[in-house]
C-alpha cells in the first residue's frame, strides 16, 4: 500500500478527509435526487415560474 493511502485510512486528518469527500458525494446524490423530483413534480402539474410569480405578486 503506498504512503498516501496508508495515511488516508490510518490518520485523523486522512480518515476526515475521507468522510469528507464521502459526504460531499451522498449530498450531491441528495441534491440530484431532490432537482429531479422537484422537475417531474412541477412538469406533473403544468406549474410555470412565470405563473408562480404572477401569485406571489397577487
Amino acid at each position: 500500500m503506498s504512503d498516501a493511502l496508508r495515511e488516508l485510512f490510518s490518520s485523523g486528518i486522512g480518515l476526515l478527509s475521507l468522510f469528507t469527500i464521502a459526504f460531499i458525494i451522498v449530498m450531491a446524490f441528495y441534491i440530484y435526487r431532490y432537482v429531479k423530483q422537484q422537475i417531474q413534480q412541477e412538469e406533473k402539474t403544468g406549474a410555470t415560474s412565470a405563473g408562480q410569480e404572477q401569485h406571489r405578486l397577487s
